[in-house]
């Protein structure tokens, strides 16, 4: 199953590994943090902040007001808060709104996606770094 198409070929999002075993559904409103410890979908209001242990899907009619951390985002709805997927990915769709910083390893915006805030994106060290790192401590200790 394919989340967002840019219409380009192979560059869509395959949500069918990841099993969504919690569903909020559209008019629902949940007052209160959201936690979750498997990929979720979105498709009402949540008022606090939500933790997601896989991944997060929002839907259009879908919103959040609170900070959000999850291992993968894909925002087609509304978020009013700080999101952190740090080793993660992040898709805005052309629909979807994100009000606040966002920490990710990889960021997809659409044309016509929303993103008011500031981004920080995540590495991991490549070997190369890892190699330059231990040979600047070894001349160091001489």
């Amino acid at each position: 199953m394919a989340l967002f198409n840019s219409g380009k070929p192979n560059e869509t999002v395959d949500t069918a590994s990841d099993q969504i075993s919690t569903f909020i559904a559209p008019g629902a409103i949940v007052d209160g943090p959201l936690t979750t410890k498997e990929s979720t979908r979105v498709d009402g209001t949540v008022n606090g902040n939500v933790t997601v242990n896989g991944s997060l899907i929002l839907g259009q009619d879908a919103k959040i007001n609170g900070a959000v951390t999850a291992t993968n985002l894909f925002l087609a709805g509304e978020i009013n808060g700080n999101v952190s997927c740090g080793n993660g990915k992040v898709e805005i769709s052309d629909t979807g709104k994100l009000i606040g910083d966002l920490t990710a390893k990889s960021l997809v915006i659409d044309e016509n996606a929303v993103f008011q805030g500031q981004c920080t994106m995540t590495t991991e060290k490549t070997s190369a770094e890892t190699a330059k790192e231990r040979a600047a401590g070894n001349s160091s200790d001489n």
